[in-house]
């Protein structure tokens, strides 16, 4: 092999380590919340959405903001209000009275890393104006498609539903995130750290950035040489099957869903070392590429919240597939 071949080689490979590197810097941030840390960056190299949903206090918005921060891209936060408009989000036509024309000013949308914080606490409307982004990765104003910025991410946080003054999130919007996440509560021993930690409140990427967005981009590509053999393909479809036919959800999962857990399972492998796929995969994400996109029937969802629910039958669900050898 040559200089030239070997020094090709190296630097297509050298993001690799980089991702642990990304998961250390995110582990240092949100506490003993390992499994949470590596599902984001899964999600990341999806090319993903990731919605974050818990009660308030847990680091939500720590740990949205610690991902984008860890990556040396463009990032935007936007605190999602009652009263925010669709203008808001994406940009809006100013006229120019200098060259008589109406021009496109660009919103906060047009980043690489979207921090939509307590998007339920927004307007349908308003939440509608991100469904071509994060299906397209463009923004249509006036007639004009307007492309966005490569790498794209949008991570959304919420709080629970019954939580006053939120909007839920329609089916449509659920569908486009890859996975839904919850923190949960620390254990007392990394509760104890973040009591005791000192910060001034920017505890995210204290470091700087560990990945630059060329990295990101090539390990998005990396994802499709994960190797997935059939049998697992036929595993997830039997898995799909059930959620459209068992008696307790009145809609199952979308093809769309489909495509995001085979990309996840390809991405969990390739951040464990793997360039291939097991069955272990799709358990570990089934949950929460599906949970939030299943409507549960309205007479099994009346003593406990419907996300709730979803958890619980994907979890069935699992237990009754059989697993291939």
């Amino acid at each position: 092999m040559s200089q030239q071949e070997g020094e090709t080689v190296e630097a297509a490979a050298a993001p690799a380590w980089k991702l642990t590197e990304l998961e250390s810097a995110l582990g240092a941030v949100i506490r003993g919340k390992p499994d949470v840390v590596r599902l984001c960056l899964v999600c990341l190299l999806t090319r993903g959405h990731l919605l974050i949903e818990d009660v308030p206090g847990v680091g939500k918005t720590t740990l949205a903001h610690a991902l984008a921060r860890s990556v040396a891209s463009r990032f935007h936060r936007l605190q999602f209000t009652s009263d925010m408009l669709p203008s808001d989000v994406l940009g809006v036509m100013i006229y120019n009275a200098h060259s008589e024309a109406f021009e496109f000013k660009r919103g906060p949308i047009f980043t690489n890393f979207l921090l939509a914080d307590e998007i339920n606490r927004t307007t349908p409307k308003t939440q509608s104006a991100l469904l071509e982004a994060m299906n397209e990765q463009q923004v249509t104003i006036d007639g004009v498609s307007y492309p966005l910025p490569r790498p794209f991410m949008v991570i959304a946080t919420q709080n629970p539903v019954e939580h006053h003054g939120t909007y839920p999130l329609p089916e449509s919007q659920l569908d486009r995130f890859v996975m839904r996440l919850r923190i949960g509560y620390p254990d007392t021993a990394s509760e104890r750290e973040i009591v005791l930690r000192q910060e001034d409140g920017q505890a995210t990427a204290a470091g700087g950035p560990v990945m630059s967005g060329e990295d990101v981009l090539r390990l998005q590509d990396e994802v499709n040489r994960i190797t997935v053999e059939s049998s697992i393909v036929d595993y997830m479809l039997a898995i799909v099957e059930k959620t459209r036919t068992h008696p307790s959800l009145a809609l199952g999962v979308s093809p769309r869903a489909s495509k995001a857990l085979y990309r996840a399972v390809q991405a969990l492998a390739l951040l464990e070392g793997r360039d291939y796929a097991i069955p272990e995969d799709v358990k570990r994400l089934a949950q929460p590429v599906f949970a939030h996109r299943v409507v549960v029937n309205s007479r099994f969802a009346l003593a406990q919240r419907r996300s709730d629910l979803g958890d619980q039958i994907i979890d069935e669900i699992l237990k009754q597939v059989e697993v291939p050898l």
